[in-house]
């Protein structure tokens, strides 16, 4: 069977290419990494979703420098996470170079197991404007594998998978629905509180997408 790596936050989107990859016919191994968030909610969630999935193996790979090097409200307590409604500009929750270096780890481990392919769930419609989630930013790292890595230049280049990139919220949910994602072990509040906060860019974006999908979001908000 073929392998794929799967980049697991523990979130909506995430948890979705577990079940497209594994619909797809991969054996999944994901991998999520502790960047030094502000909570720890998420690495939780990426645990139970990948025990739901009866995975072999599941690394969870500290980059916790990244909390060191700040800039992002998800890394630094000084900076607010904003609960004032989405906009048009890069928001302060964005993560200098994390897509970045959770690709290139994530093809490391994809080379060492031999998997084919690397899952991640970037979305460039219903997104809080990330940079590091456009299709150009994936077409140049899927670039740099080809000539950088020892499956590029063998000419079996570890392939990219954004199965969600040019979908809306509403279209990732009614996808995962059909495949049986456990949404209900999910997160995606940017606060990890037990009850979700449903005020920040993140909430806003998955109440917003399950009203549109016509589905109740299985996890417990503070405020729908």
């Amino acid at each position: 069977m073929a392998k794929a790596v799967v980049i697991l936050s523990g979130g909506l989107d995430s948890t979705t290419c577990m079940g497209i990859a594994q619909d797809e016919g991969y054996e999944l191994f994901p991998i999520t990494f502790d960047y030094g968030q502000r909570h720890r909610r998420e690495l939780e969630c990426a645990q139970q979703v990948a025990r739901h999935y009866g995975v072999t193996k599941h690394p969870i790979i500290p980059v916790d420098f990244l909390r060191q090097i700040g800039g992002s409200a998800l890394t630094d307590e000084e900076i607010s996470v904003p609960q004032s409604g989405l906009s048009h500009e890069i928001p302060v929750t964005y993560v200098p170079g994390r897509n970045l270096l959770f690709l290139s780890m994530a093809a490391s481990y994809a080379e060492v197991l031999g998997a084919e392919a690397i899952y991640i769930g970037v979305n460039a419609l219903d997104y809080s404007g990330y940079p590091d989630c456009r299709p150009e930013f994936i077409e140049g790292v899927q670039h740099v594998l080809r000539i950088g890595t020892k499956a590029g230049v063998e000419g079996h280049a570890i392939q990219i998978e954004t199965p969600l990139l040019h979908w809306t919220k509403s279209q990732i949910i009614r996808r995962g629905t059909e495949l049986q994602v456990p949404y209900e072990l999910t997160t995606s509040c940017y606060l990890g509180e037990e009850l979700a906060c449903g005020e920040c860019d993140s909430c806003r974006l998955r109440l917003k997408g399950f009203a549109e999908a016509g589905r109740e979001d299985p996890i417990p908000y503070r405020r729908r």
